[in-house]
This record gives C-alpha cells, structure tokens and sequence, in this order.
C-alpha cells in the first residue's frame, strides 16, 4: 500500500511540473471568469470581460476555453474535446490535473463539449438535451471563436434581452440558424452555448430566440 502511494505521489508531482500552471491565483481567478460567464448568461449574446488569469498557454487550448473549463467543470463532469483538442496529450492532461475531468469519446455522453473552432462543433441535436423534468442535464457547448468572423445577420429576443439585440453570429458553425431554432423549439430541454474569443465571452443560452439570416459563404 505505501509503495502504491509513493507511486501515485510521484506521479501527480510530475503532473504538476509538467501541466501547470493553472490560474496564476486559482480562487480569485476561478470567481472572476465564473462571474463573467453567469453575466455573459444574463446578457445573452452581448460580450462580457474575461480576463483568463493564465499564466501560460497549453495549446491547441486557448487560454479562455482554458479558463472556463478550469472554472466550471470538476470530477463529476464528462468533457468531450473536438478531434484537435483530443489527440494533444498535454491538453488531457493538463485538463484532468486541474479539473479531475472524466473525457468521453461520444459528444452525446458529455456534460460540456468543446470545440477549437466553430467547424468542429457537432450538431446540437446529437447532444443530450436533457428532460422536462431535469432540463439541466443538458450539454453546454464550449467554442473557441478567437478570430472568428460572423456568419450572418442575427436578432435575438427572450429572457435578459432588452427588447432585441443584433448579432453577427460570430463563432457559431456553419448552419446554425435551423439547429439553433430546432434547439429552442425543445425548451426547457436543450443545449446552451459559451463562445471565447480573446478576452471576452458570450453566451447563447437555449431560451433565446434567434432570427434572421446566414451568409451564404458561412
């Protein structure tokens, strides 16, 4: 037993020296961009401050994915990383060091599934959606949309909308309105999304409607 500790001692110090830093300080850190995220929530589509706190980048994760997920997902949550994000050895380690995270083969069996890029997101109605009477055991969608472009002519309406709010879209994949809309219809069942970009966050949660129009090169 004692050699069996030793052992697992030894191997989480490698862990460490190999896949942090982390947070540059994880309790204030962690409380600054779980703000940001349930501001982002409460003001959907408008984008809220994030301010990563990471010391160091363990790519392809961008510090913002990075720091959402460190800030929001524990032990109990199933990931699913996008095949980019999957194959590098450093992001899966560095994400169950952190988190304790348990990372799933099917996006359907995740609870947060990440995506490096809008391309890479799988269509929302493959993911769990949960039930009317447990709606939040649903998948939040998690996408790097650092540098992306819009993709269409948006309006959203619904709860913490001031009336309605244009959008450009960007960060969401190509041909998302009818997904989007096939997703709302489901309510209170559904997904919701949190899209990163640089420093900033936006979230499109499942009980806003959205209307309008994709660019046809999108």
């Amino acid at each position: 037993m004692t050699t069996r500790i030793e052992a697992r001692t030894t191997a989480l110090m490698s862990a460490g020296e190999r896949h942090l830093p982390g947070f540059a300080d994880p309790v204030q850190d962690a409380q600054h961009v779980f703000r940001a995220v349930l501001g982002a929530f409460a003001r959907p589509t408008l984008p809220q401050s994030l301010e990563p706190g990471m010391t160091d980048r363990v790519a392809p994760l961008s510090p913002g994915v990075g720091a959402v997920l460190l800030a929001l997902c524990d032990e109990q949550t199933p990931i699913w990383l996008d095949p980019a994000l999957s194959a590098s050895d450093d992001v899966c380690a560095w994400l169950r060091f952190h988190t304790g995270v348990r990372l799933v083969d099917a996006p359907g069996d995740a609870l947060f599934v990440v995506a490096s890029s809008p391309s890479t997101v799988p269509r929302l109605g493959d993911l769990a959606s949960g039930t009317d009477e447990e709606p939040h055991r649903s998948a939040t969608v998690v996408i790097d949309a650092t540098g992306a472009r819009g993709t269409g002519d948006f309006v959203a309406t619904g709860p913490g909308v001031n009336g309605s709010v244009s959008w450009d879209g960007a960060g969401l994949p190509s041909g998302f309105l009818v997904q989007w809309q096939e997703n709302h219809a489901r309510f209170p069942r559904g997904v919701d999304l949190i899209l990163v970009a640089d420093e900033s966050v936006r979230a499109l949660p499942r009980s806003i409607r959205l209307q309008g129009a994709e660019n046809r090169s999108a």
